[in-house]
């Protein structure tokens, strides 16, 4: 029976590596006593994949794992035992049976939604306020919005990345799905208060994976502005995959849509499916 499990990242488990997560989750999945299937083999090992690594100092509510079990009792207790083992800084949001025919959650990845949560004070006066010290360049939220749709506007964004042969240019414009600034709540605080926040989809396959800081210094570097260091923080909001068949206009959804229409995993409301992600 193939599952996917979608947990949150965030706080101090930011900068807890890739690996390190996995074999948090191995454990946790033991703990919990989930009946996971192993390979066989002379080095049997937990039937397990992840989606989409996320950096190291970014904080998700959209990853995704799949195991493969030989038998449950429901997905809400087996979300509510994984729950019981989590640690500060991670919990699962939801359980899913997925069909037999579901591929794998890395396969399946087409596009992620991020958002940027900038020290807006910091650009609006163009003042450090810990060194006091002038920055290149500040603006203001508004100002921020007008810069970033001309930015968007362009007919490229091209950057240096750095790769294990040296340099090269990259043009991040094809991998850029939607771009602007909204007015939004921070996921992991408990206010009902709504900041300012850089929100984009980009293309995350394997193929044309674009890095979220990339996009944000591009911009910045447009804009002759320097963010100071840890002036700003980058949530991955969904990871998503694509519906659409090729040739037509992308249909994102998160992974998490594909499940089973079983009654120990509902599924979601009725107005949340199908949808594109905007």
């Amino acid at each position: 029976m193939k599952i996917r499990i979608k947990f949150a990242k965030y706080g101090v488990m930011k900068f807890i590596g890739h690996l390190d997560v996995m074999r948090f989750f191995q454990k946790a999945i033991r703990r919990a006593d989930i009946d996971i299937r192993f390979s066989e083999g002379f080095s049997p090992h937990p039937v397990m994949s992840f989606a989409a690594p996320l950096g190291v100092g970014m904080e998700s509510m959209g990853e995704y794992l799949d195991i493969e079990v030989n038998s449950m009792t429901s997905a809400e207790g087996m979300k509510n035992a994984l729950n019981r083992e989590m640690t500060e800084g991670i919990f699962v949001l939801s359980v899913s049976v997925l069909p037999d025919t579901a591929k794998n959650a890395m396969a399946s990845v087409a596009a992620a939604k991020y958002q940027i949560f900038a020290d807006w004070a910091f650009l609006e006066s163009g003042v450090d306020p810990k060194t006091e010290t002038a920055a290149a360049s500040g603006f203001s939220i508004e100002e921020a919005r007008e810069k970033l749709a001309a930015f968007y506007a362009g007919e490229h964004m091209m950057v240096m990345k750095k790769t294990k042969k040296g340099e090269r240019e990259l043009d991040l414009k094809p991998g850029i799905f939607s771009l602007d600034i909204q007015e939004v709540p921070d996921p992991f605080q408990d206010d009902a208060e709504r900041y300012p926040a850089i929100t984009m989809l980009v293309d995350a396959s394997s193929s044309g994976n674009i890095k979220p800081s990339m996009v944000f210094e591009a911009f910045c570097g447009a804009c002759g502005a320097v963010p100071a260091p840890y002036s700003y923080r980058i949530i991955r909001i969904d990871t998503l995959m694509n519906l659409a068949k090729e040739g037509e206009a992308p249909a994102f959804v998160p992974l998490d849509y594909c499940r089973e229409p079983d009654s120990s995993a509902p599924g979601r409301p009725e107005e949340e499916l199908p949808g594109e992600v905007s």
